[in-house]
């Protein structure tokens, strides 16, 4: 285990573990999280550009999706704006973060998660219990970041790759922190606008225009947390004024930036989601 700590979030004081360095996979992230208040956990999971999968190891997850629909256990959330919660007690989980691109061979087409969160046995059926189980079984988080990785990269090999036009649009898009022309991307790869943008929805779940703008979210809201105000965030992260980030910040969590900056689950990321060097 290469890195983690005690961070306290909102009411939860989390113990999270991370892998020693990047793994074998390229888009896949993971960390493990305790909750040692044994406190209740309620909070809102501020929207991701990833598909997320949760895999229960105790028995105190249950999740809310943007229906209303309430899942417990083991969860896949697709990466589409809108209020999900995550309650329990004694949370023990892994969270795994997957970009879409790996996801579209991991899962398949995420579309079908467009903001909804289904179970991990709903969608992998029982090597998704079979998976859960071992986990669970696992003594120490190293064992249990090998075996997750293990399962992933076995079920990316024997998926469906994403046109390499789209993974290069998505990277391109990350790289740009969201601040790109989609008829600049089309033109790059030269593809229509109207096959690039079927394409790109149809394997990545979001429309091009869509994903530009969860990403840029994502780093405007990651900024709030850091202390920065709206105007600053607004005026360095692409957005025309303020009020456009409001509206945005709206459409994307139904809270407003102001409440971003205070939201728990930010609290984490610098400790779970830190990059982890590569070593040659």
């Amino acid at each position: 285990m290469g890195g983690g700590g005690l961070v306290p979030a909102g009411a939860a004081v989390w113990d999270i573990a991370t892998p020693s360095g990047p793994g074998r996979l390229t888009g896949v992230t993971m960390a493990g999280f305790a909750d040692r208040a044994n406190d209740l956990v309620d909070m809102q999971v501020i929207p991701y550009p990833a598909v997320t999968l949760v895999i229960d190891l105790g028995d105190g997850v249950v999740v809310n999706d943007v229906s209303g629909r309430q899942q417990r256990g083991s969860v896949v959330a697709g990466m589409a704006p809108g209020v999900v919660r995550g309650r329990g007690r004694d949370i023990e989980c892994l969270q795994i973060r997957l970009s879409p691109v790996v996801a579209h061979g991991v899962l398949g087409s995420p579309a079908d998660l467009s903001g909804t969160v289904v179970t991990l046995e709903d969608l992998w059926g029982r090597a998704g219990v079979r998976m859960q189980e071992q986990l669970r079984a696992a003594s120490v988080w190293d064992d249990r970041f090998t075996i997750a990785e293990t399962a992933l990269g076995r079920r990316y090999e024997s998926g469906r790759a994403v046109d390499p036009e789209i993974a290069f649009v998505w990277h391109r898009m990350v790289v740009n922190h969201g601040q790109v022309r989609v008829e600049a991307l089309a033109d790059e790869i030269g593809w229509s606008r109207k096959r690039m943008w079927s394409r790109f929805t149809t394997q990545l779940g979001l429309s091009p225009k869509r994903a530009a703008q969860l990403i840029r979210f994502d780093q405007a809201a990651h900024r709030l947390a850091a202390g920065q105000t709206a105007a600053t965030v607004a005026a360095e992260t692409g957005y025309a004024d303020q009020s456009h980030l409001n509206r945005e910040v709206m459409a994307f969590t139904g809270i407003t930036p102001t409440a971003i900056a205070a939201a728990p689950w930010l609290a984490v990321d610098e400790v779970a989601w830190a990059p982890k060097p590569r070593t040659t």
